[in-house]
């Protein structure tokens, strides 16, 4: 009877060599000399932070510094442009006697006793441009709505250019239109509206009347159509970066036409309609020759009424400054320009913001 073999013993172990009390033969790997611990010798080295980074070429820091330069120049020229209408304005501020932010009155021809301030300015100027903007912004959002869904390429393209081909149209032609075949076409709605809406503060008869043309009822009309190319070209370029993957899962959900644009389409180029709109009041704020066209000038005060007349902020200092003959009746309008100014950038930097808030933060 064989005696038994002891647990644990070199015996028990299923390597023969142990069994028969050798010492047991070396791996492969250690063979070879490659350690367990240690990486395998042909794996690539760690990268550096020194290695990681690329070589900045010397056309990389020219293009660099040239945009930073431009950026640079672009900031600094605007402040510069809103320090001198500052430093000009100041001396006419300082001879106002009257209160600038709400006076009525705009008197300059005697410059020991400038008479001026900017309320009916600013509302006729903000009326007339909100107006415009209501006006132009359902058109535009139709327009570009259906150049991005609705029609075929064949027509969208060339439909696309002969919209935006009209801010190719000076605004003096747009002003002659407006005065001259506009306002007898449109005489008898302003009539109409004034007849039986007329106890509505905004379809009031007011200092001009709506028989004629030269009102804010039509300049704001004119003043949406120059709106238009504006608010079209933006928003038809967001609605197009459309990601395709959602109108297609919104097509196969069995969603209609509609209820993709609405779905899709819409929430995702709400940011950029919104913006183009915002830009577009920035120009209306700021236009001036059709507005001096269209609008006739009234000794009664603006009461508000679409069938007022008036002087916006630009029409007003087109219209008289050539006549300035003295530093301080200049600066009078150059203090009007600034507050134009400052009211074009704060809408150009809310439009800005609008955009910044729809893009999505990585």
């Amino acid at each position: 009877m064989s005696d038994p073999i002891a647990t644990g013993s070199p015996a028990s172990t299923g390597d023969p060599g142990r069994r028969a009390g050798l010492p047991a033969p070396r791996s492969a790997a250690s063979e070879a000399g490659i350690s367990r611990s240690a990486p395998p010798s042909n794996s690539p080295p760690p990268v550096t932070p020194a290695t990681s980074r690329g070589v900045v070429q010397r056309g990389d820091r020219l293009f660099s510094g040239l945009a930073t330069g431009s950026g640079t120049f672009v900031v600094v020229l605007i402040g510069l442009i809103g320090l001198f209408l500052l430093l000009q304005a100041i001396p006419a501020l300082l001879h106002d006697h009257a209160n600038f932010l709400t006076s009525r009155q705009f008197e300059t021809d005697d410059p020991n006793a400038l008479r001026f301030g900017i309320l009916e300015l600013l509302e006729v100027t903000v009326e007339v441009s909100v107006y415009a903007l209501v006006l132009a912004m359902p058109v535009g959002l139709g327009i570009a709505l259906f150049l991005t869904q609705y029609a075929p390429a064949r027509v969208a393209k060339p439909f696309a250019y002969l919209v935006d081909l009209l801010a190719a149209v000076p605004s003096i032609i747009f002003g002659l239109w407006g005065i001259l075949v506009l306002a007898p076409v449109i005489r008898p709605i302003a009539v109409w509206l004034n007849a039986h809406f007329g106890w509505i503060w905004l379809f009031a008869h007011g200092n001009v009347g709506p028989e004629l043309g030269s009102n804010l009822f039509i300049a704001g009309i004119v003043l949406a159509a120059m709106l238009l190319p504006i608010i079209t070209a933006i928003s038809r370029e967001v609605f197009e970066r459309t990601p395709t993957a959602q109108i297609e899962g919104a097509l196969a959900l069995g969603a209609t036409k509609w209820e993709v644009i609405q779905t899709t389409v819409l929430p995702f180029g709400r940011a950029g309609y919104v913006s183009a709109s915002m830009l577009g009041l920035g120009r209306a704020l700021g236009e001036t020759i059709a507005l001096t066209v269209i609008l006739s000038a009234s000794n009664q005060a603006f009461s508000g009424s679409l069938f007022d007349g008036g002087a916006t902020f630009a029409s007003k200092i087109a219209l008289s400054f050539a006549e300035l003959n003295n530093a301080l009746s200049a600066g009078a309008y150059i203090a009007a320009g600034l507050v134009l100014f400052i009211l074009t950038f704060a809408v150009n930097a809310a439009a800005r913001w609008i955009v910044n808030r729809g893009v999505p933060q990585s």
